[in-house]
């Protein structure tokens, strides 16, 4: 449970806090499913958009409480656009209290890379960090010489941000994570070099399932991908690659704000019997419930003079007002991007003790010796 104590009941804004919490709460008890101490584990991915940043006013302690109690309901999540700034996510973690922690990457250096940050958040009460951690580098690419026969490494092209791989554990179930943000590049469904690094990210996770010397053979890949639709070919790259994406969450609308962008996904590669939903998933909307488009008016004195006029300084007409508050200012408070989390089994006690019960099976090549 979150810790409130900074909010002021006596202000305006604490007032507005306080009972948005409330009915934040009440529908998320609705929408998602609760915590369980040992049974399941609730997995989620957002992109909070820069994460860090000051644009916009920055994020007022209002809208980190509300996102500290959305993150509060899972028991990991994978965050997007974590900037150089930390301290964002460092008053993130108070907020949410010391049983909670946390990984984060370096910043990936480059245009390309933005700045940002990747990190998972999560309850130590439920989820144990397993030692492994890095940053996807894909190999070189290998030829062999006809007239030597020497092994050729040609380097490829690294993602421009470059992934991050954990290794973690939650009841039975140990897994390896690895969150992305790919590449948007040009505003098309199937950007070429976007096409290009989730076909890498993919098939070199692949191969890692079969690797011996894996810290474990159930893999999840999710994140920002930036796709369009299902029907793209950054989609299907990833089932491609072996990687399958449940129907519960196959149903979901787009995890963009208007959710007719699928650019959030989350994909397993697992054993099969060890790794399995719950056939529970789905993308939870805030913004019906804070920041609301009816809410304009109340945030009108902290958007300021922005809010009132252009960059060029002409008048904003109500619909210009509109777009200002719904689409830029109250997404860099929030997110443009919506919280997709899954369910998933990690109590196999049952099972195990109902196969123990079982006679051993007898071996076929295990024959008695010939007189």
């Amino acid at each position: 449970m979150p810790f409130y104590h900074f909010i002021d009941p006596s202000s305006a804004e604490g007032k507005r806090t306080l009972k948005h919490l409330v009915l934040l709460r009440e529908k998320i008890a609705e929408e998602i499913p609760s915590k369980t101490l040992g049974t399941t584990l609730l997995l989620a991915t957002w992109n909070i958009r820069e994460f860090g940043t000051s644009k916009y006013g920055g994020r007022s302690l209002e809208a980190y409480y509300y996102i500290a109690e959305i993150i509060s309901k899972f028991d990991l999540i994978a965050i997007q656009e974590v900037r150089e700034d930390l301290s964002a996510l460092k008053k993130l973690l108070s907020i949410l209290g010391k049983h909670w922690s946390y990984v984060f990457t370096d910043v990936t250096q480059g245009g390309q890379g933005n700045g940002e940050r990747l990190a998972f958040v999560y309850d130590t009460r439920k989820v144990r960090f397993g030692g492994l951690a890095g940053e996807m580098v894909l190999p070189p690419f290998e030829t062999k010489d006809p007239q030597s026969g020497q092994t050729i490494y040609e380097p490829v092209k690294q993602l421009a941000r470059t992934p991050y791989i954990c290794g973690l554990e939650a009841g039975w179930i140990r897994f390896q994570l690895t969150t992305v943000h790919i590449l948007y590049g040009s505003s098309a469904a199937d950007d070429p070099d976007r096409v290009a690094e989730i076909k890498a990210v993919a098939t070199t996770m692949a191969k890692r399932a079969s690797d011996k010397y894996a810290w474990s053979e159930n893999m999840v890949l999710l994140g920002d991908f930036n796709i369009y639709s299902p029907k793209d070919q950054t989609y299907q790259q990833i089932e491609a690659a072996g990687f399958m994406i449940p129907e519960d969450l196959k149903k979901l609308p787009g995890s963009n704000v208007p959710k007719n962008k699928f650019y959030d996904q989350i994909a397993f590669m697992v054993k099969p019997g060890e790794f399995e939903t719950t056939g529970k998933a789905g993308i939870f909307d805030y913004y019906r419930y804070v920041y609301t488009l009816e809410e304009e008016a109340v945030y009108a004195k902290q958007m300021g003079d922005a809010y009132l006029k252009t960059a060029a300084g002409k008048d904003r007409t109500a619909a210009g007002k509109t777009s200002y508050y719904k689409t830029y200012w109250r997404t860099f408070k929030m997110s443009d991007h919506l919280p997709m989390w899954v369910e998933i089994a990690i109590d196999h006690t049952d099972r195990y003790l109902s196969e123990k019960l079982l006679p051993p099976q007898a071996d076929p090549n295990d024959q008695p010796p010939t007189p």
